[in-house]
């Protein structure tokens, strides 16, 4: 009820008004039963502006840190997030994330639309990064098609660290389906598991017009941190005065 009253009257209007998001490819969305909308990751928005321009509910797959603050602002937060219809995954790997997986597939089961970002997290500089197998195993164990899904603009509409957005539009573009029926079975062939992720890749890339990277999102965040701190670094080694000896002479007078 929420994510409708959401959508409908309290939120939606104010963002169609304010950042005009244009749509394409709607009519790749099938207007009942399962998919998976698997979407390239720029910005918190996508999980806002992706449900408001499309008329079926989706129920995204949200990190577990959106869920587990403390306080009545963490308590708020998790609120929103689950009436907005989003579901905490577990990054963690191993059991946990297996756990999560469960969940999605449960939403599919009920012939629901899945949302997935399969880089498993944000673009940290709107480049587009190599998927997680997660969601061509869900895909296959579920029977169900994968449709890509670019966001356009969100990153510069709302960078991350930034709360309150800048003004600007946004765009979605949808793609057709993608069937990997021809898998059938092999949902535990790593092989066969990489090989779907990849073709989904290629077709947000296409979509999207990024450049791809082809290493995992959350390594180059973790390299970027790292030259950020050596830089740091530096900038205060070159800031920090030379010391001057104690047991110094003093200038000849010349006398």
């Amino acid at each position: 009820m929420f994510y409708w009253l959401l959508k409908g009257i309290l939120l939606g209007p104010i963002l169609r008004a304010v950042f005009r998001p244009w749509i394409r490819g709607e009519e790749n969305i099938p207007a009942e039963g399962a998919a998976i909308l698997a979407s390239n990751h720029l910005s918190f928005s996508d999980s806002i502006f992706l449900p408001l321009m499309l008329r079926r509910r989706v129920t995204f797959l949200a990190k577990m840190d959106y869920f587990t603050g403390r306080g009545i602002k963490g308590r708020l937060k998790a609120g929103f997030f689950r009436g907005v219809g989003q579901l905490p995954l577990d990054r963690s790997g191993g059991k946990r994330s297996n756990a999560a997986l469960a969940t999605g597939l449960k939403v599919l089961d009920e012939g629901s639309l899945l949302g997935i970002y399969p880089e498993g997290t944000r673009s940290p500089d709107s480049h587009l990064y190599r998927g997680k197998t997660g969601v061509a195993r869900m895909a296959l164990e579920a029977k169900v098609p994968v449709i890509p899904v670019a966001m356009i603009g969100t990153d510069k509409v709302q960078p991350i660290g930034r709360i309150v957005p800048h003004l600007g539009r946004v765009g979605i573009v949808i793609g057709r389906p993608l069937d990997f029926s021809r898998y059938e079975g092999m949902q535990d062939d790593r092989y066969v598991l990489r090989s779907i992720t990849d073709e989904i890749m290629y077709e947000l890339m296409e979509l999207s017009g990024q450049e791809y990277v082809d290493v995992y999102a959350s390594t180059m965040k973790e390299r970027l941190s790292a030259a950020r701190k050596v830089k740091l670094s530096r900038a205060f080694d070159d800031a920090e005065p030379a010391a001057v000896p104690a047991d110094e002479p003093a200038a000849d007078s010349g006398s």
